[in-house]
């Protein structure tokens, strides 16, 4: 598999740390449901997906395909930030827009302190708000 990742409960956040590359849109899809299951398994809200040594590799219908797959799995209780590499944001930037607009609570990030702010920050707080612009700067 060309995915690895390995996921641990830190409080009410799994933490999930992924490199490789994704080799195929089923491969991510088997990515994301094992992040969901673990999730539900042990009951956590928050995810922090740390993807900076991960390689995107999927083209634009299939980034799409798994981002409208994942969201229609997902619960609607927690929230998700994704922390990619500088170069793959706009990809990153693209999968966040289509689930987003399916109902998910998730951001990309390319600095994980800002991620894990945006974790912790209250929906509607200057913390929440404010990080549209800086939470892209690298």
């Amino acid at each position: 598999m060309a995915i690895r990742h390995t996921m641990q409960v830190e409080g009410d956040t799994l933490v999930v740390q992924a490199s490789g590359f994704d080799g195929s849109l089923a491969e991510v899809e088997r990515y994301g449901l094992a992040v969901i299951a673990a999730c539900v398994e042990h009951g956590v809200t928050r995810v922090l997906c740390l993807e900076q040594e991960l390689e995107y590799r999927l083209g634009t219908m299939d980034t799409f395909r798994a981002a409208e797959f994942i969201a229609a799995q997902a619960p609607r209780v927690g929230r998700v930030a994704v922390v990619c590499a500088p170069g793959a944001l706009p990809d990153g930037q693209f999968w966040e827009n289509v689930v987003v607009n399916r109902g998910l609570t998730a951001s990309v990030f390319v600095d994980e302190e800002a991620a894990v702010r945006w974790l912790r920050a209250e929906p509607g707080s200057a913390e929440w708000d404010g990080l549209s612009q800086p939470r892209h700067a690298g």
